[in-house]
């Protein structure tokens, strides 16, 4: 179609090839593009640009498959591949011009901004993507989100450069030159990897001396709220993850408002073990916001038996992930089978200090450490989150991640992070939506994903009497692995991906 109404374009899988010396290898490009497959059930497609470049696309069609079926094309001959949501692409195109946009794609305001400010005007870009996309006269440009929400991985050989989505894609005589592509940075071949954009932008606490805490409250709330409802964008059904804790309760209360605001009842998901407390809230929380709710129940067995499955999609064997990965992976197969996209609660731990540790070990430097944890997001929570929904060909979304709500998160001071008299975290936030759910789940005690749904019970003790201790005290140090639990993870991951290097691509927790 051609230019209208802006139209969202879905989650999907990339792959792409820059060659100084020869063409692109098509063999290799092709067998790339099928192995991200699922990342892009509904359409496919792939085109050599120039005499250098290959760029392919897998796509989740979120709305109009034939005006945003990619790589997208200019009339000076530009291509462009992108996976991810564009959220400001009105905007972009209103500053831009219309005459500059060929498609009522989203993506295509990446693609302008290429054409006609550079890759450093990658900036403007909110929301989360990766892409790469490639002129006829040799030019090439590879770049990533600031947060790095959407992963993009690369791997450099000789006159070659490999770039995909997923670790698995990547052909095995690469695999061991894969690295994780930084997040905020683009890449050429003529200036090498520049920083576009940072994770976290400066913040200056003293913006809020003398502001009555009521007020910096209302403007977490109206920064939230403002934030789901753009990040529920789309013409298709976008539901909510929905454990019963604070993070998802507060974005399915404000999504069941809007839903409800245009005459639709909002979806929401919940997993767990049969009679695990995130069940339980999640039952609660949905049916205080008159939600249509669905459960997806596991069992030990069950849980066991998709762990490989699991790791190989993950494309990790960080125990902590891979134990919260688990029962996400059933959430999403649930999900999968109502709607298209969802929400989910991704981040406000790390923008309002939700984590114990974080009080216990730096109540002193508190904000330095959420600065940090929130750079490290892209390679640990986002992961899980973008590999596990995918999997199952299912969009995940975050708006506490959007960059203006880390803009107004981080520039709050951090006593306003500190643990309530009670030892209760999150109160600041918790307060700024008092009256949006029963008090009872609005000050419900945090609980990790995998301990509320039950996971931990089931998968840490199972590894305890299979895995010797004598693997364990072989290959700890060599392997770096921590627990007998990581042990099994790792050799999961490794009949996945033989030859990657995991101190290229991978995060890890603190503790396993």
């Amino acid at each position: 179609m051609g230019a209208g109404l802006p139209t969202v374009d879905g989650m999907c899988g990339i792959a792409a090839q820059h060659r100084t010396d020869s063409t692109p290898d098509l063999d290799a490009g092709t067998r790339m593009l099928l192995a991200l497959a699922h990342r892009g059930p509904d359409d496919s497609d792939h085109r050599t640009v120039g005499e250098h470049a290959w760029l392919g696309h897998t796509r989740l069609s979120i709305v109009d498959l034939d005006g945003g079926r990619q790589p997208l094309t200019s009339p000076d001959g530009w291509s462009l591949v992108c996976n991810g949501e564009i959220y400001n692409h009105e905007q972009v195109r209103a500053e831009l011009g219309g005459a500059v946009f060929g498609t009522a794609s989203d993506s295509e305001a990446a693609l302008a901004l290429l054409r006609t400010g550079g890759p450093a005007e990658l900036h403007r870009l909110r929301g989360m993507w990766a892409l790469c996309a490639a002129a006829p006269d040799g030019r090439f440009v590879a770049a990533r989100d600031p947060l790095g929400i959407k992963p993009l991985y690369w791997a450099r050989r000789g006159a070659a450069v490999h770039f995909a989505s997923e670790l698995r894609a990547f052909p095995a005589e690469v695999q061991d030159a894969v690295e994780s592509f930084p997040p905020g940075c683009y890449w050429t071949p003529e200036a090498g990897v520049v920083r576009f954009a940072t994770a976290v932008p400066a913040a200056d606490p003293a913006v809020w001396e003398g502001i009555a805490p009521e007020v910096a409250e209302k403007a977490t709330r109206e920064v939230l709220v403002d934030s789901v409802r753009r990040h529920l964008m789309a013409d298709v059904e976008v539901g909510v993850f929905l454990s019963g804790g604070l993070d998802s309760s507060l974005v399915a209360a404000i999504a069941a408002e809007h839903c409800a605001e245009r005459g639709r009842r909002l979806k929401t998901f919940a997993v767990g073990t049969e009679g695990s407390a995130d069940l339980l809230a999640a039952r609660a929380a949905a049916e205080h916001l008159g939600t249509e709710h669905h459960e997806a129940v596991f069992t030990a067995r069950e849980a066991i038996e998709v762990l490989d499955e699991v790791v190989a999609s993950v494309e990790s064997f960080d125990a902590s992930l891979i134990r919260s990965a688990v029962p996400n992976w059933f959430l999403s197969e649930l999900a999968s089978r109502h709607v298209k996209a969802v929400l989910t609660g991704e981040g406000a731990d790390e923008l309002f200090a939700g984590y114990s540790y974080y009080h216990a070990e730096h109540a002193t430097g508190l904000d330095a450490e959420l600065v940090r944890t929130l750079e490290e997001l892209h390679g640990l929570n986002l992961q899980r989150c973008d590999r596990v929904t995918m999997a199952h060909g299912l969009e995940a979304r975050v708006p506490f991640l959007d960059a203006e709500v880390i803009a107004h998160a981080t520039a709050l001071p951090a006593a306003y992070k500190a643990l309530e008299p009670d030892g209760m975290e999150k109160g600041h936030l918790r307060r700024a939506f008092t009256g949006w759910l029963p008090a009872e789940l609005l000050w419900r005690r945090k609980e990790q994903f995998g301990t509320g749904s039950g996971a931990q019970d089931l998968l840490s003790p199972y590894w305890a009497d299979r895995v010797p201790d004598a693997d364990l005290a072989a290959a700890g140090d060599a392997l770096g692995v921590r627990t007998k639990e990581e042990l099994a993870y790792y050799r999961a991951f490794r009949r996945a991906l033989p030859a990657v290097r995991p101190d290229r691509v991978l995060t890890r927790f603190a503790t396993a």
